[in-house]
Formats: structure tokens, C-alpha cells, sequence
């Protein structure tokens, strides 16, 4: 299948449903979490679709979608470290905890692996 779209890609698919899990989780979090932990784990989960998007309108230039791809990528680290603090802070269970590191995991794979890989062809001009 073609890209023709930034949505054609499966790392924004996957991170863009992982951003509407991680609204609902936020939305559950305890009332003294509403300007913590709250507004810090969305911010950051919606960074990585967003880069990618934005990085993807830049695809002409290789150097700056992959500046945009390593953004993404360094906040799917920070929502890693925020997953952590919520089960330390026993807001979500371990078995929810595994399930997302999992997937936050399989997103910057696929990250990686489009960094590494992606180049410039005549057909993104």
C-alpha cells in the first residue's frame, strides 16, 4: 500500500489510538492529579502523533521529518515514565501497566525502524 498520508502510517495509528486511551486513564486519575499527572501524560501521548503528522507535511525534507519522528519518539519515552509513576502510584493496575509499556514499546520500534529506513523518493515531491 502507498502513503499518501501521514494516516497511511501504521506508528501514527497506533499512537493515535494509544492517545485515546491514555485521555480516558488521565480522565480517572484522583482530583490532586488534575493539574500533575493529568495534563503531563496527555500532553506528551499527543506529541507523538502530532510529531509524526507534522514531521510527515515535511517529508521533502528527509533531515527534518526525522526530527520530528526522534520528538515523537522522545515522548513516547516520557509517557513510558509516566505509565511507571501511575502504577507506582497504584492508579492503574499491573496487568494495564504491562499492556501499555507494551505497546509504547512497539511504538518506538516502529519509530526506529522508520527513522532508520525512511528516504526520500521522487514520488514524495
Amino acid at each position: 500500500m502507498a502513503i499518501r498520508t501521514y494516516e497511511d502510517l501504521v506508528v501514527y495509528q497506533e499512537s493515535y489510538k494509544l492517545v485515546l486511551e491514555i485521555h480516558q486513564i488521565a480522565k480517572r486519575l484522583p482530583i490532586e492529579e488534575k493539574f500533575e499527572l493529568a495534563p503531563q501524560i496527555r500532553r506528551s501521548a499527543m506529541s507523538i502523533p502530532t510529531n509524526i503528522a507534522e514531521g510527515y507535511g515535511r517529508k521533502n525534507s528527509e533531515k527534518e521529518f526525522k526530527h520530528f519522528l526522534r520528538n515523537a519518539m522522545g515522548s513516547v519515552n516520557e509517557v513510558k515514565v509516566y505509565i511507571d509513576m501511575m502504577k507506582d502510584f497504584g492508579y492503574i493496575d499491573t496487568e494495564t501497566h504491562k499492556n501499555l509499556k507494551s505497546r509504547y514499546e512497539t511504538v518506538s520500534k516502529q519509530l526506529y525502524r522508520l527513522i532508520e529506513k525512511w528516504v526520500k523518493t521522487a514520488s514524495d515531491i
